[in-house]
């Protein structure tokens, strides 16, 4: 039969910290992957005006 025991407090606060420095983790690779990607967009507008200029050009 499984042992059911009850977690400590201390085994509690353990894992709950385990769980918060994971998710501060995670949070802070998103923001920085969110951060690249607003870069990366503001890119792909610079070169869609540079076309849209050009082709304008070209009427």
């Amino acid at each position: 039969m499984p042992d059911h025991r009850e977690l400590t407090i201390s085994e509690n606060r353990e894992g709950m910290a385990a769980i918060v420095v994971s998710l501060t983790a995670e949070a802070t690779e998103l923001e920085t992957r969110a951060a690249e990607l607003r870069r990366e967009l503001v890119d792909v507008d610079k070169r869609m005006e540079a076309i849209s200029d050009a082709l304008h050009r070209l009427r």
